[in-house]
């Protein structure tokens, strides 16, 4: 008989972890052997333990599931990723696949697809939930697949930075600290993305981090 498939579980919600992680043990073929309350520390533990499988909650502190996720890919990673989310929303599902998911589950079905999600992702295969919309993600990996060009987020990586930080209400100072740059940049960053998502003020540019997965409601 093989190995269990070693998984690392990220989610910044003690009980949420606890109880995924009972569906998984609970499995001959699973084995969680870590969890993190963070994406930057899944990151790390996907990088330096002996992980198969990282399962990622979209919306976490320091850093949100799809920043790991590209994290991960940017290193060549070969520890697969499913990513974990509260929200049946189009933008979240391309966004995963774009940072390298190969599957996508909500936290509604859970117990009853997390598994399944699980075995799909070690076999290689892709997975969408049942309450995800499977048209689409069959649309983007046949695009994908085709070789046809896929925009790139509208947003760059750091300013998405910029825009959790202020979406979790810290100030430019505290921003520029976090980031190691110039409050100057930090207003440049914050009106560089008002003028692309073209939003006037701080309340819509949090409406906009959660419907991006960056931060929770």
């Amino acid at each position: 008989m093989s190995a269990p498939t070693r998984i690392l579980l990220a989610d910044d919600h003690t009980l949420v972890r606890r109880g995924l992680r009972l569906i998984l043990d609970g499995e001959p073929d699973l084995q969680v052997v870590a969890e993190a309350g963070d994406g930057a520390q899944a990151v790390e533990l996907a990088r330096h333990g002996e992980i198969d499988l990282a399962i990622l909650d979209i919306a976490m502190p320091r850093m949100t599931g799809l920043q790991a996720a590209r994290e991960l890919s940017r290193r060549g990673s070969d520890v697969r990723v499913l990513m974990l989310s509260m929200y049946d929303n189009e933008q979240y599902f391309f966004e995963s696949l774009k940072a390298g998911a190969c599957g996508y589950v909500l936290k509604s079905v859970a117990d009853r697809e997390l598994v399944q999600a699980c075995r799909a992702a070690v076999r290689g295969d892709p997975f969408v939930c049942a309450g995800a919309t499977s048209a689409l993600i069959q649309d983007y990996l046949r695009r994908q697949r085709s070789g046809e060009r896929i925009p790139d987020s509208i947003l760059t990586a750091r300013e998405e930075e910029v825009v959790k930080m202020i979406a979790e209400g810290h100030s430019s100072r505290a921003i520029a600290d976090a980031l190691v740059i110039s409050v100057k940049t930090v207003d440049r960053h914050r009106a560089n993305v008002l003028h692309k998502l073209g939003l006037h003020d701080r309340l819509a540019l949090t409406r906009f981090a959660i419907r991006a997965g960056l931060i929770e409601p």
